[in-house]
Order: C-alpha cells, then sequence, then structure tokens
C-alpha cells in the first residue's frame, strides 16, 4: 500500500482527521460526508488542529452521495455512527476492489459483524480508535485527547479463526496509518482491545451525556463515581462470561486503570455522545450499553444499571426530538 486509494465513509470528526493525515501523507483520500462540511473543505481546506499540529490539507476527493463515489478503493474505512453500519455497507458495497479490505473504525459492539454480512469476515477488520476529536466549525476537525494508539486487527473469534494474509493485512494498516503521524499498532485479535474502549465508554458516555460533565468531573462526583462501578463490574462479567481476552484479572484491576490512567489523561473531555444527544437526538447508546444489556440476557446475567442508562439516554433522545419539533 505505498499509494493507496482510501475511502473514508464518514468524514465526521474522527473521519476527517484521518483522511486528512492519509491524504498529507501521500495517499489518494476521498471523504465521503456531510455537504455542508465537504463545501468548506473545498472551498479552503480542511484545517486540522490539536494534539496532531496544525495542517490544512487540500486536494482530498469529496462526495456528499455514495452515488457520486468514482471507482474502487483499496481501503475503506468506516467511521459512520453504529446505527449507520448496515446501510453505509450497503451504499458502499461494489466501491471495495477485489483485493480491498474495509475496516471499522467506531465505537461499540456489532459493527464488524454488519460490516462482515455485506463483504464476508476475510475482507473486515476492526479498529480501536482512543483519541478525541471535535469539529468546530464546517471544515475543521480538533484533536482534543490521543490516550493510545489506534489499534488495528482481525476478530478471530467471532468466525471461528483468522488467516494470516488478513493479520499480515492488518499491520499493513497500521503501519500505513502510523506512518501518517496518528500512532497505530496491529494485533492479532482486536476483540479485547475494543472491549476494553467499550467498558470506558459505557462508564463515562452516557454520564456525561446527561449530566453534561467532563469525565474528570463524572469521577471526581462520589454518586456518578459509584455508578461508574457498577456499569463496569455489570459489563466486565459479561465480557468474562464470552472469554474475551481482556489484560485485566478483574473488574478492580480494570478499575485502578480506569481511575488511574485513562480519565487522568482525558480528565476535560465530553462525550461524543452529549453532542449527539443535544444536536441529533440520537446517539450511540444501542450499541454501547445496550450491547451489554443485550449480551447479558444472552448469557444468562442481568445488567440493571446498564439497562438504566438506556432507557434515560432513550428518554432524552426523545425529549430533544420533541423540543426540535415545536
Amino acid at each position: 500500500m505505498h499509494k493507496t486509494r482510501i475511502l473514508v465513509a464518514g468524514a465526521g470528526a474522527i473521519g476527517s482527521v484521518v483522511g486528512a493525515m492519509l491524504h498529507a501523507a501521500g495517499h489518494d483520500v476521498t471523504l465521503l460526508g456531510r455537504r455542508a462540511h465537504l463545501d468548506a473543505i473545498a472551498r479552503d481546506g480542511l484545517h486540522i488542529t490539536g494534539l496532531l499540529g496544525t495542517h490544512t490539507i487540500r486536494g482530498m476527493h469529496l462526495a456528499d452521495d455514495p452515488s457520486r463515489l468514482d471507482g474502487r478503493f483499496d481501503l475503506i474505512l468506516c467511521t459512520v455512527k453504529p446505527y449507520d453500519t448496515a446501510s453505509i455497507a450497503d451504499a458502499v458495497s461494489k466501491c471495495l476492489a477485489d483485493q480491498g479490505v474495509i475496516v471499522s473504525m467506531q465505537n461499540g459492539l456489532g459493527n464488524i459483524e454488519a460490516l462482515a454480512e455485506r463483504f464476508g469476515f476475510a475482507r473486515v477488520l476492526g479498529g480501536r480508535v482512543i483519541f478525541g476529536s471535535e469539529i468546530p466549525r464546517h471544515g475543521a476537525a480538533h484533536v482534543t485527547v490521543f490516550a493510545d494508539p489506534v489499534a488495528i486487527g482481525p476478530a478471530p473469534a467471532l468466525h471461528g479463526g483468522c488467516s494470516s494474509e488478513l493479520e499480515a493485512c492488518a499491520a499493513e494498516i497500521a503501519s500505513l496509518i502510523d506512518s501518517a503521524g496518528i500512532a497505530a499498532v496491529a494485533c492479532a485479535d482486536v476483540m479485547p482491545v475494543i472491549w476494553t474502549k467499550l467498558l470506558y465508554n459505557v462508564a463515562l458516555n452516557p454520564l456525561g451525556a446527561l449530566f453534561e460533565l467532563s469525565y474528570g468531573e463524572l469521577a471526581a462526583d462520589p454518586d456518578l463515581r459509584a455508578i461508574m462501578d457498577e456499569v463496569i463490574g455489570e459489563a466486565f462479567a459479561v465480557a468474562q462470561k464470552l472469554r474475551i481476552g481482556l489484560p485485566f484479572a478483574d473488574s478492580s484491576a480494570y478499575r485502578e486503570t480506569f481511575y488511574g490512567k485513562l480519565i487522568p489523561a482525558t480528565a476535560t473531555h465530553r462525550p461524543t455522545m452529549l453532542y449527539d444527544l443535544k444536536n441529533r437526538g440520537r446517539t450511540d447508546i444501542d450499541s454501547l450499553n445496550g450491547k451489554i444489556v443485550e449480551l447479558a440476557e444472552r448469557s444468562g446475567l442481568t445488567a440493571p444499571i446498564n439497562a438504566t442508562l438506556v432507557r434515560q439516554i432513550h428518554a432524552a433522545e426523545r425529549a430533544t426530538r420533541k423540543g426540535s419539533s415545536r
């Protein structure tokens, strides 16, 4: 992949940053996104600021509708919200080259499976993204936090094994992203790192959205901290039941890392779920805490605290939509 033809399917905050940095590194990048954002990029370039430096990237191909995509791509990076994964997979199904690969760079669970329904597991990789970005205005993206390298890898447990070719492809894509200035590593099984981030998201995102607090503020409140402890405990029990190879002996060990390392590194950050709730009236709660509830029920467990947060976010979504329709 010396010069790779890349489609970023979902030019939001994360997709814009990744696409811009890859294009600046010499790859042929197309952004698929919303018209207002793309119009600003076409006019003035894409302005990247924050922890990855200051850049103005020009010359990317831009499309606000899948029907306007030109040709086929060696690599598709799927960065849409989880509830749009199936529809975007259908929309770009004919855009992936014969030897191409699509990578889910999304929060939550179920995205890899949704992409595999369209492309097959042999052409799908997962990505754990744990840097934060926001779009302060159309045509710009600001990187706010960078906790760990992007992790790229297959999910062998989902389809009974993994080919050496797919592992090699994951290593190549991780190297491609890393060489573009975004720290990235390959892994043989992406699911443990996705689950590790899921534990972080299910604790912080819904409470941050409901109370409009930063991650540091959530951890500093004793009552909210107690709720997060219970959310993590329920999710960790599900992961253990499913035999996910988490790098922690128990939920207590994870919480030491959560409060001691992860939150300090992202203390001022607020979840994108807050932005989505206030501006769209729709969030990715069902792919986060909702998946914990679903998998707990399948496994003979219960997750009442996660279930309560799902209900609260759904109620808040309805209230936002009702308010915007007045």
